[in-house]
């Protein structure tokens, strides 16, 4: 489908005749921009993965957390319940104050937490830091992936915002290494925790000398900033298309320029109603189909299955991380090959079976320890055990290339500008509210229904989130934000009212 934007100057495609390409190492100015953003995937990745090592030693040193398993989940909780209010904030903060201030904001507030977690003389201000360090993450969360695409040209714009997805990923294993580093240091949980803050301080002092979202420079009537910014990402040619295509995106948005965009103001427009829909779902199901409760509960599941030792637990589940890293490095390369839906549509296939296998072995493993025979007991402590450790193998490798990334990466690109912080926070907000019901109901529902049973209940839920992606999501491969608004106009009203909708807007610019 050819998709044209009804202004002068512009004709809403990037002629790819007229350009050089453009990769990953072709400009070094915006992956260095890339990576300062993606520290803040960094602090995200490594608080989810390092409280499980923590709280060993945390019930160690007080007995109030060692006698109730109360506190210990709100410990663990209370970093979620402050990223789901974070993310809520962040994108009014984005919207408002701009990408670059949103950052600088999250770091403070992180490097706070994790300076009171690390001092915390009893649990309850241990719980008040894990809330600020959870405030500050779910800031990141919102930021850091549309700060990038904004900076990013679209012919690798997801794979760059990829790239936060792997410092996530690359964060999560991190912190397993940091907790077998510091289990023989005195004050072991304090380091592990406090440690946090110095990948925050190092982003915050950089994010000093970078620029603003030239984007959000743009729809703010900061034009000579926002040129100042796109020219040392763009050469000259490329440059005056970008220009057009922002000015042609700034009179189609000048009503909402006039005012801060509500939450409520999503749900006013069809168009937006249809984005948001496709975005926030896409953020629920990448949580329902089971990410977390593998990377919070792996060593649990490797024990299940019939491997009783923690060294070796601990072990599989570093494995287990490293293979969610490398993963989501296949997924920055085929991202803006394949593209986003068709990736998405693989990953879920394949997540599909893996669930699939986990559940069929969980399920035999349960007949076996029911059968009192010498031999069966046999191959069940061997045999099924590893059959449940290839459909975890399984699952990361079919995950962290498509549902991993991708979901980032479509809620970065299809709001348009004026919505992109609002909408970008809510889905944020959305996709934590789904992970904070996963880490607390998974176990759960283990008691209620077995292993097996819960990971068949989760192979389900794939398969509504392939009919969700077939039915709802768009492909965005390689198209500017301009051409991604239209595919929501067209969604909502027709291609004709879309373009007569535009060319009216663009009119009463002009008088």
């Amino acid at each position: 489908m050819t998709i044209e934007l009804d202004a002068p100057g512009s004709s809403g495609l990037l002629d790819a005749s007229s350009r050089r390409e453009i990769s990953f190492l072709s400009n070094m100015y915006v992956l260095g921009l890339t990576l300062t953003a993606g520290i803040g995937g960094l602090l995200f990745g490594y608080d989810t993965g390092v409280i499980s090592g923590a709280l060993l030693y945390i019930r160690d040193d007080f007995k109030a957390v060692n006698d109730s398993s109360v506190i210990q989940e709100t410990i663990v909780s209370m970093a979620l319940v402050g990223a789901i209010i974070g993310a809520a904030a962040g994108g009014w903060i984005n919207d408002v104050y701009g990408r670059k201030k949103a950052t600088l904001v999250a770091d403070v507030v992180f490097i706070i937490g994790s300076l009171v977690m690390c001092a915390a003389p009893d649990p309850f201000i241990l719980i008040l830091g894990r809330l600020f360090v959870g405030l500050g993450v779910g800031v990141a969360s919102v930021t850091a992936p549309v700060y990038i695409a904004e900076a990013a040209p679209s012919e690798i714009r997801g794979g760059l915002v990829a790239t936060n997805v792997l410092m996530i990923t690359g964060g999560q294993f991190l912190s397993y290494l940091v907790n077998l580093a510091f289990t023989e240091v005195p004050g072991t949980w304090r380091w592990m925790l406090g440690v946090a803050a110095v990948p925050a301080v190092v982003q915050f002092c950089l994010m000093v000398f970078l620029p603003e979202s030239p984007r959000w420079l743009y729809m703010k009537d900061k034009k000579s900033e926002a040129r100042v910014v796109l020219e040392k990402i763009y050469d000259s040619d490329r440059l005056e298309e970008e220009i057009d295509q922002l000015a042609a995106a700034a009179m189609q948005d000048v009503g909402s320029r006039k005012r801060s965009v509500s939450y409520m103001d999503v749900f006013k427009s069809k168009e937006m109603r249809l984005a948001f829909f496709a975005g926030a779902g896409l953020q629920a199901f990448q949580q329902f189909t089971g990410i977390n409760t593998v990377m919070y509960y792996s060593p649990t599941i490797v024990q299940m299955a019939g491997f009783a030792s923690n060294q070796l637990a601990l072990l599989l589940s570093l494995i287990v991380a490293a293979m969610n890293a490398a993963g989501t490095v296949v997924g920055i390369v085929l991202i803006d090959r394949c593209g986003r839906r068709r990736l998405a549509l693989f990953s879920l296939s394949g997540v599909l079976v893996s669930l699939v296998i986990l559940s069929l072995a969980f399920i035999l493993q349960s007949s076996c320890n029911s059968n009192n025979q010498i031999l069966s007991l046999g191959f069940c402590s061997s045999g099924i055990g590893w059959f449940a450790v290839v459909g975890l193998a399984l699952y990361i490798a079919c995950f962290a290339p498509g549902m991993g990334p991708v979901p980032w990466a479509v809620n970065s690109e299809i709001y348009p500008e004026a919505y992109r912080g609002v909408c970008g926070g809510m889905s944020a907000t959305v996709n934590w509210i789904s992970n904070l019901i996963v880490a607390q109901t998974f176990l759960s529902i283990v008691e209620l229904v077995g292993t097996g049973g819960t990971f068949m209940i989760i192979a389900g839920i794939a398969v509504l989130a392939l009919l969700f992606v077939y039915s709802f999501v768009p492909e965005t491969k390689g198209l500017t934000f301009e051409q991604v608004e239209r595919i929501w106009k067209e969604r909502a009203w027709g291609s004709e009212a879309s373009s007569s909708g535009s060319s009216q807007k663009l009119l009463e610019y002009v008088a």
